[in-house]
């Protein structure tokens, strides 16, 4: 079933275990002036915070209810599409577009279907196994000579893109959204999908049981390149479920 949030509230600004609680009362505040308001926390170190509702300074409403979880899998429940931030280059087979780029593609998932900006820690930002859960690696093009970005920097950088995003492709359309004729697959049912896929390859030998991590994490890239609908989920985990019990016909 596709959300009926207006474009901005159905996008969720996912902090993953933050260090430092001004750093969170700062990012509310971000968000909140550019019309975002889904704040949603991983193991955040210290929350919540004096700190933290001094630097929201008037956008206490969003700490107050903001989503704390326990994993990112958890925080992107619901979520058809995430984004993961990075300040730098990564070994990935992820594609890689600018923070306007992405905001484009956000805005328009949006539209029917909750999405998520991922950001990760301040110090090393977010691990490979985090990007894994998303569908995008985006970067916000910085000065070469001092590409430092504060967290809530960020944070209000990739908000303003959304928000501009999202006005401009409703001042260029006439008509209402309407739900898309075949919905992109929830994190949970992409996530249901993978595990299930590496029993299966596990079964039949394909995957080495000591280290089956290493080339389901390629697997994973490829699978997220290809936005998988709901439906083809569905398909895929009946062959996934034929091919482990197979059933030969007359």
């Amino acid at each position: 079933m596709t959300s009926k949030l207006h474009p901005l509230h159905n996008v969720r600004i996912v902090l993953c275990q933050t260090s430092h609680p001004g750093n969170i009362g700062a990012a509310a505040r971000a968000i909140k002036t550019m019309g975002l308001s889904q704040l949603y926390l991983i193991k955040p170190k210290i929350f919540p915070n004096k700190e933290a509702d001094a630097m929201a300074c008037g956008a206490i409403d969003l700490l107050e209810k903001a989503v704390v979880c326990e994993t990112l899998e958890q925080a992107l429940t619901g979520c058809a599409f995430a984004i993961g931030l990075s300040a730098r280059v990564r070994n990935l087979s992820h594609e890689l577009v600018s923070a306007r780029q992405a905001a484009t593609q956000a805005a328009e998932m949006a539209s029917n279907q909750p999405v998520a900006l991922v950001f990760g820690t301040e110090m090393s930002g977010l691990s490979n196994a985090e990007l894994d859960l998303c569908q995008l690696l985006a970067m916000i093009p910085t000065d070469a000579d001092f590409s430092s970005l504060n967290l809530a920097a960020a944070v209000q950088v990739m908000s303003y893109e959304v928000r501009m995003a999202i006005l401009e492709a409703a001042a260029n359309s006439n008509n209402i959204a309407t739900p898309p004729l075949y919905p992109l697959a929830a994190t949970e049912d992409i996530e249901g999908f993978y595990r299930h896929l590496e029993e299966t390859l596990l079964k039949i030998g394909f995957l080495n049981p000591a280290a089956p991590g290493r080339l389901m994490q390629r697997v994973r890239r490829i699978y997220a390149r290809a936005r998988l609908e709901k439906e083809e989920v569905n398909i895929l985990r009946g062959i996934l479920k034929h091919t482990q019990h197979p059933n030969p016909r007359a």
